[in-house]
């Protein structure tokens, strides 16, 4: 099992519509992740001042990586998403600690 993890940044003032928009993720987008055979394990999002922070446990990190890069469904995600975050063309982060 690996661990991934990416940071993005809210727009100035759109801090509750990201909120917002994730109180109903849409089910296609989910379906993407759980049927991309990547084998996630869990996946969680943690917002803070605007900063964003998603962790997974995966099995496969390249294809949930492929999925939010190609799919259709993250496609209409990121129209929903475009005006509320900062464009970031590097969103993952590099694990630095891990206590065993």
């Amino acid at each position: 099992m690996e661990r991934i993890a990416f940071h993005l940044q809210i727009k100035e003032g759109q801090r509750e519509a990201y909120r917002e928009e994730h109180e109903d993720v849409p089910d296609a987008l989910e379906s993407a992740y759980l049927d991309s055979g990547a084998g996630i394990e869990t996946y969680s999002v943690f917002e803070k001042g605007g900063h964003v922070f998603g962790f997974m446990e995966v099995e496969e990190p390249e294809k949930i990586k492929e999925v939010m890069a190609n799919s259709e469904a993250q496609a209409e995600w990121g129209e929903v998403m475009d005006p509320i975050l900062v464009d970031s063309e590097d969103q993952w982060m590099d694990e630095v600690y891990r206590m065993a």
